[in-house]
């Protein structure tokens, strides 16, 4: 398709966990589908590497890398790498992410810890290395990935109030960044099909709760938030940024 020919992009977050297909793998083979050269970023170095081989058996170019990125030196590492193998990064991709639950009187201090190291933190600091590139460079692209949870908030008060953080964050960089005509617009999916979900809905009872609360009456595809994330990621999206974009089959108007 084209719309990121010649780009170079990091995508964090791209492994699987479990078989098939997650919100990160597809959203790198997409990119790859699109032309970019991708740098599959994961803490599991062997689902890293199942994306970027997937990637490569369908004729696109990619290489795979290990960061924990709650950790500086590993993202600054990953920036570095990057920029190695490839010579740029036009786009990064923040994917990472883990749900914790609790409410207010029953989530424990560490449960509000690994949320926001996790969940922001780990952004934070991927933007914090990958940005100097992307000023130097004159461009660049930044799509992060929140979850409807930040506007409609669901058990688990560490999640819900990272993933607003991962919204504002997103905006501050959109304001303070497009000067140097650098894009951050971020992505909230709703109820996606993923390895990683999926074991709950085995539960039929929670499937059907889940289920009903869609308009669309069907859950998304990782696909169907790939395709967002490359459409902000190319030149389609040129005069977009700030932009929080729900994918949720109408979700978040529930009530």
């Amino acid at each position: 398709m084209g719309r990121l020919q010649d780009r170079v992009a990091i995508v964090v977050g791209a492994g699987t966990k479990g078989e098939g297909i997650g919100n990160g793998k597809a959203a790198a083979v997409q990119f790859a589908r699109e032309g970019a050269r991708v740098f599959c970023v994961d803490i599991d170095g062997a689902a890293a590497d199942a994306t970027r081989d997937m990637i490569r058996e369908e004729g696109g170019q990619a290489e795979s890398g290990v960061a924990d990125v709650v950790k500086a030196g590993n993202c600054e590492a990953t920036v570095a790498r990057c920029l190695q193998l490839f010579g740029r990064v036009d786009v990064l991709h923040n994917n990472v992410g883990r749900s914790v639950g609790g409410d207010v009187v029953d989530a424990t201090e560490e449960d509000w810890v690994t949320a926001f190291n996790v969940n922001v933190k780990g952004m934070f600091l991927m933007c914090k290395y990958t940005i100097p590139h992307m000023i130097e460079a004159g461009s660049g692209s930044i799509v992060n990935i929140s979850s409807t949870a930040a506007v409609r908030p669901l058990p688990g008060v560490a999640y819900t109030a990272s993933k607003g953080a991962v919204n504002h964050l997103t905006l501050h960089i959109a304001r303070r960044y497009a000067r140097n005509n650098i894009r951050c617009n971020c992505i909230m999916p709703g109820y996606i099909d993923t390895p990683l979900v999926q074991p709950v809905w085995q539960d039929e009872r929670v499937r059907d709760i889940n289920l009903r609360q869609v308009p669309m009456r069907r859950f998304g595809s990782p696909w169907e938030v790939a395709r967002v994330a490359a459409f902000l990621a190319s030149d389609d999206a040129s005069y977009v940024t700030g932009v929080i974009i729900p994918v949720d089959g109408g979700l978040i108007l529930h009530t």
